[in-house]
């Protein structure tokens, strides 16, 4: 599985020299929250603060600090040598000034990423992956296959549970697999506040799956595809012969993804699937990390007193510091 960690690493691997860009503040209404960051390097980037006209400065900034910065990287890619710690503020309003009408106020602090940010960097993301909750799809046919790929973009783990080998291939990357022949056994290792949806070939395995999800009271969501007469069937069968009860019958979700929208294409139901575990998710508690920046925002100690922000013509101005020059950059309008 190529975990968002893994990503990181190899982002910074690649391009050697980066910037970390960070929402260090908010007030009022703001595309991203305090904690969010993304990475830029000369000719790439790595995450979002929220795109728009707010990024796109951030980002211009980022490079002038790259620019103004120097480091040395040893052949061997360890050893990093900074030479001037350099930092930046942006302190931003989201108005029209900027072609954003978000109406809140940003602060962005802009640090090089040197050997002990990496670490920290690395570190944050591997144990909020950790954290991370789990969703389960028993299953990988073509709806199976749809939902673990819009799943794949969210801040969750990711599991397909298979019977079948032949149907796990084409799973994305970042996506676990697990081929066994008790899917079930699945259910009852699974932590706490998980999320359970199944659709596999078999109705009858559909069924053992469910029973099992649905006895663990703590599941964030139990869906499984299927029509109406399908779940009758199930409720049936769990009521009389899997010794179930009607209040855990209750929290099934049948079919996936609701019945409002009448389009039974993979993609549709994956779609609409999606967003309805990501909320279930979020609704019993299990909201996902929004960050991976280190806890102490980048605005703090090294980047002040010198980088405090301040406004000119009420709109965003920035200062970059040098351990040994400090100058201001020009403000972002006059």
């Amino acid at each position: 599985m190529n975990s968002k960690a893994q990503q990181l690493k190899e982002f910074l691997g690649r391009v050697g020299r980066a910037a970390l860009v960070e929402v260090a503040a908010t007030k009022g209404s703001t595309p991203r929250e305090a904690g969010a960051f993304m990475l830029v390097s000369a000719s790439s980037i790595f995450g979002t603060i929220g795109g728009g006209q707010l990024e796109y400065m951030a980002i211009d900034k980022a490079r002038q600090v790259l620019n103004a910065g120097q480091r040395s990287r040893s052949p061997a890619g360890e050893a990093r040598t900074e030479v001037d710690e350099v930092c930046a503020t942006l302190d931003v309003p989201l108005g029209p000034e900027i072609g954003q009408c978000c109406g809140g106020r940003v602060e962005v602090s802009i640090r090089l990423v040197d050997a002990s940010l990496e670490q920290q960097l690395i570190a944050k993301a591997e144990s909020e992956e950790v954290r991370l909750p789990h969703v389960y799809l028993f299953g990988g046919g073509h709806v199976g296959q749809a939902l673990a790929a819009s799943l794949a973009l969210l801040p969750i783990h990711v599991f397909v549970v298979e019977t079948r080998a032949e149907a796990l291939e084409g799973i994305p990357e970042t996506v676990e697999t697990r081929l066994t022949s008790l899917p079930e056994a699945v259910v009852r290792e699974a932590p706490a506040g998980s999320a359970f949806a199944i659709l596999t070939h078999d109705h009858a395995l559909d069924f053992l799956i469910v029973a099992e999800a649905l006895k663990r009271d703590d599941s964030a969501y139990v869906g499984m595809i299927g029509s109406k007469t399908k779940k009758a069937t199930f409720r049936n069968w769990f009521l009389k012969s899997a010794e179930g009860s009607e209040a855990q019958f209750a929290r099934l979700v049948s079919p996936i993804g609701g019945n409002a929208v009448k389009d039974k294409r993979p993609s549709v139901i994956a779609a609409l699937a999606a967003a309805e575990i990501m909320t279930a998710l979020v609704s019993h508690g299990a909201q996902p990390a929004a960050s991976a920046a280190p806890e102490k925002t980048m605005a703090s100690n090294s980047c002040r007193p010198c980088c405090e922000s301040r406004e000119a013509s009420g709109y965003s101005f920035s200062c970059v510091c040098a351990s040994r020059n400090h100058s201001n950059l020009s403000s972002e309008r006059e």
